[in-house]
């Protein structure tokens, strides 16, 4: 009898698991890509940065914030959180640390008083997952070539259609066309749409020390060019991880990309060609001078 609707004689596509994370990983260094992600034991690494010790420290406490009853979400309380979360890996001593905890406690404190603070978000690091096609957006765009995933710091709902939010504590305000081109917002905001079954085409940069918000509207074009550029990285990642999987040559498939970055890559102790390209970094150099010494 014949079988109707399979053909048991083609294999099925292969679907690429992406992550904005390693996406931007591969296209800045595809040999920083091995290292952290295909290399096994796992190679030596820098010791802990203060800058990224900042970061974590404000989008915990920002989370934590969200989790409480709106009416409990006060300056004093999200400074408070800031002390909670604290921690003093990477700073150059206890006084620079200190320092920098107060500045932090600062920036949260403005932060909540000049940004509503009362709504409830749809997700607080929220897990975001869905398959999509490089071709579009949307379900009709064609079969799926890859997966995107990743955590949103935060995905507000705002008159019916969700918003994505990210935290940044960097050197530098965001604008909007930093916005726009974040491959990573996009990706969120596609994953989001199909996992939260609600439209999302907003996205938003809250740059936490000066309270700026930098804000994109994407459209079915914008978020395409995103997905399609994001099909092409994952095939070349998943190509150069293929031929290494069949004894291909290592540094070849995966050659560095050397430059200033070179200074405060993560993975400088295993990589020769980064340690030529520039003198390290102390794990204190890349935080932002403080807006008043005390």
């Amino acid at each position: 009898m014949e079988q109707l609707g399979f053909d048991f004689g083609v294999e099925p596509r292969r679907l690429m698991k992406v992550s904005p994370a390693r996406l931007s990983t591969f296209d800045d260094c595809p040999r920083r890509y091995r290292l952290a992600y295909v290399d096994r034991p796992s190679p030596q690494r820098t010791g802990p940065w203060a800058h990224s010790t900042l970061g974590a420290v404000v989008h915990n406490a920002l989370r934590e914030l969200f989790d409480l009853p709106a009416a409990e979400r006060t300056p004093a309380r999200a400074a408070a959180l800031v002390g909670k979360h604290w921690k003093d890996a990477g700073f150059a001593d206890e006084e620079q640390s200190a320092r920098y905890r107060r500045e932090a406690q600062e920036w949260v404190e403005e932060y909540v008083e000049s940004h509503d603070v009362t709504g409830d978000p749809r997700g607080l690091e929220r897990w975001v997952s869905a398959p999509v096609s490089g071709s579009g957006p949307d379900t009709d765009s064609g079969p799926a070539s890859m997966i995107v995933e990743g955590r949103a710091d935060r995905i507000d709902e705002r008159d019916g259609e969700l918003v994505i939010v990210d935290y940044k504590t960097g050197r530098r305000e965001p604008d909007e066309q930093q916005a726009r081109s974040s491959q990573a917002l996009a990706l969120y905001a596609v994953a989001a749409a199909r996992t939260l079954r609600t439209p999302c085409r907003r996205v938003e940069l809250h740059h936490v020390p000066t309270g700026t918000v930098a804000a994109a509207e994407h459209d079915e074009a914008s978020l395409r060019r995103h997905l399609t550029r994001a099909e092409e990285t994952a095939r070349d990642v998943q190509d150069a991880t293929d031929k290494l999987t069949v004894g291909g040559d290592r540094d070849a498939l995966f050659p560095a990309e050397p430059g200033r970055r070179c200074a405060w890559c993560d993975f400088r102790p295993s990589c020769a060609v980064g340690q030529e390209a520039a003198p390290a970094a102390r794990s204190w150099d890349l935080l932002a001078p403080p807006r008043r010494e005390t």
